[in-house]
């Protein structure tokens, strides 16, 4: 009698390990980061490691260790026993920020001409990306736009250190874009016809009327900020 022919059905399918998570402290600080960028906890919130290690679902110890980085990156203040206090954003910050700004994005806004037909793509779908975002009314992400926008013509300057320059005022940048579209919605249709302003006269290859935009929106960030907007 032959035996019988060796089964060719495949065999149970290999299980895929599940992934990977991040290392508990890192969980809390990109939590914590987060909703400081976004403002969802503002300008004088007292944050607890209790409260957060319930909120993120681990122990106090990599709490602390996440609260002592975002302290270190200027955007809470701790205080023992007691828990992290938010700051919220000076006037002085504000101030140096906007100046910074000037300095690193008008002279990116010269050298960046004549642009690349990559920048003037790349700076195309980032329009595009922030028309869409205001549309659904999601500002954390506009502002995320907004900062790539700038952060697009800075690159395309050429200069790295000062590219990193820029990029350290990344966080501070998007704080700042937040508490401007809810304290100014109107002012997001604005920013997209500036940066459309903007767009056009890298495209047209006139450096200094570039330049020039450059100076007046991002001069309209400080007054906004403060609230002094008229």
């Amino acid at each position: 009698m032959p035996a019988p022919a060796p089964s060719t059905s495949p065999g149970p399918a290999p299980l895929t390990p599940p992934a990977k998570q991040p290392p508990a402290a890192d969980r809390v600080y990109t939590h914590v980061k987060d909703a400081v960028l976004d403002r969802r906890y503002e300008g004088g919130t007292l944050l607890t490691e209790g409260g957060l290690a319930e909120a993120v679902g681990v122990s106090r110890t990599p709490v602390r260790e996440a609260l002592l980085r975002l302290e270190v990156e200027g955007l809470i203040k701790l205080y023992p026993k007691k828990g992290a206090l938010v700051l919220a954003v000076s006037a002085q910050e504000i101030a140096d920020v906007v100046e910074t700004r000037l300095l690193v994005e008008e002279f990116a806004a010269r050298k960046a001409v004549p642009a690349s037909p990559q920048l003037i793509s790349r700076l195309e779908a980032l329009l595009e990306e922030q028309r869409h975002y205001s549309d659904a009314g999601d500002l954390a992400t506009v502002s995320v736009k907004d900062r790539c926008f700038h952060a697009e013509i800075v690159r395309h300057a050429g200069n790295e250190i000062l590219s990193r320059l820029y990029d350290q005022l990344r966080d501070r940048q998007l704080r700042m874009g937040v508490a401007v579209m809810e304290a100014h919605p109107d002012r997001i249709a604005a920013n997209i016809a500036e940066h459309s302003e903007l767009l056009e006269a890298i495209r047209s290859g006139d450096a200094e009327f570039a330049a020039q935009v450059v100076r007046r929106h991002v001069g309209r960030v400080k007054v906004l900020v403060r609230g002094d907007d008229r």
